[in-house]
């Protein structure tokens, strides 16, 4: 078994990290998908805050969100070619991070539990927090990509803290 965090920036692991930040990504997007597109009824039937965005905004801005922490996440992983070694523990919780972000969809939409997704959204946020220090001490540049994430974050807490008061 490869030890990446012995793997040299150049020798493959660029594009295999590259690789691995799209398809993290892409599979949550896609199982997020999968899961809200079954429950838009549902959805639909909440009541809602004034400052519900429309839902043709948000697919445009999650692909936005979700570039940006693809991209952020290999700018960390291809490493700091003076250290030749990569940054587990910001990966680490950027993928801790991303696994959060799925857990709230499966909770909000697929279990149709506002309260229990409003309390992975607040881990979620600290979560991101944590990400972005750590992407900081690697690459401050693919820290400031998960500045939006951090503030649209912050807004679904808010969003899913309104829904949940109004539909208890």
């Amino acid at each position: 078994m490869a030890d990446f965090r012995r793997m040299k920036p150049g020798d493959g692991a660029d594009a295999l990290g590259l690789a691995g930040a799209l398809t993290g990504v892409t599979s949550v997007a896609a199982i997020s998908g999968a899961v809200i597109s079954r429950r838009l009824a549902w959805y639909d039937q909440l009541a809602k805050p004034p400052l519900t965005p429309p839902r043709v905004v948000l697919g445009p801005a999650w692909t936005v969100l979700y570039a940006n922490q693809a991209i952020a996440a290999w700018l960390v992983w291809r490493g700091d070619a003076e250290r030749a070694q990569f940054d587990v523990p910001a990966i680490g919780s950027y993928a801790v991070q991303l696994a959060l972000n799925l857990g709230w969809t499966l909770l909000f939409f697929g279990l149709k539990r506002p309260a229990w997704a409003l309390f992975d959204l607040c881990v979620l946020w600290l979560a991101i927090a944590f990400t972005i220090r750590e992407f900081a001490r690697q690459h401050r540049v693919a820290a400031a990509m998960l500045i939006p994430y951090l503030a649209f974050i912050t807004y679904a807490v808010a969003l899913n803290a309104a829904i949940w008061h109004r539909n208890r």
